[in-house]
């Protein structure tokens, strides 16, 4: 009596040691590609050499993604959807928005030092112009207007264009993806959150109010 045919599987085993044991495959594929695309760029990372990072054929790593715009916007979305989340639960909460601004800041930096890869270095690829990075432009740009209501909330009268500072405590936010690529040695995440929270505050003038910290 002849055997029933196999089911069909993603590929053949992986060759090597697996980068992230605990992983399934579609994380080491992302983890493989955001090492690769951080280190030598996206141009020149095939996604042949993404499967053999991961020791999986390449047919395999399709099984999992339709093309290299695909991983890179999945690697892009997670830089800030965090945040955006975040942003979203301190909306709900009664807090003065000197507070909640600085906890945002506090949070958001802590997402782009805490990823494995430093992958916020491709914001400026001019590839992120194109459709399959709609959704995560679109993101980003939700999350930069949370930072505006926050920041228009909490500004000194003094500020002249809360839209502007909002823009400004945004991109001091996202300076942190530079000192991680240009710095060999950043303090730690910790105090580099504190640091630029107070700087956001104190660019709008703001009081740092600790006595209305979230529990």
């Amino acid at each position: 009596m002849s055997s029933p045919p196999s089911t069909p599987t993603a590929g053949r085993p992986r060759s090597g040691t697996r980068r992230l044991p605990a992983a399934t495959a579609r994380e080491e594929i992302l983890d493989a590609a955001a090492e690769l695309f951080a280190q030598r760029g996206y141009t020149a990372t095939s996604t042949r050499l993404i499967a053999e990072a991961v020791g999986i054929r390449q047919a395999s790593l399709y099984y999992h993604f339709a093309n290299k715009e695909q991983i890179l916007a999945e690697l892009l979305e997670a830089t800030v959807r965090p945040s955006l989340a975040y942003a979203g639960e301190l909306s709900k909460k009664d807090l003065p928005a000197a507070v909640a601004l600085r906890e945002l800041v506090k949070y958001d930096v802590g997402v782009l030092l805490g990823a494995r890869w430093n992958i916020g270095v491709l914001y400026a690829l001019p590839e992120i112009a194109t459709e399959p990075f709609t959704h995560f432009r679109g993101e980003r740009e939700r999350l930069r207007l949370a930072y505006r209501r926050l920041a228009a909330a909490a500004a000194s009268d003094r500020i002249g264009d809360p839209d502007v500072a909002g823009d400004l405590v945004f991109g001091l936010v996202e300076s942190v993806i530079g000192m991680r690529r240009d710095l060999p040695v950043l303090s730690s995440a910790e105090q580099l959150q504190r640091t630029v929270a107070a700087a956001a505050l104190r660019l709008l003038g703001a009081d740092d109010d600790r006595s209305g910290d979230p529990a």
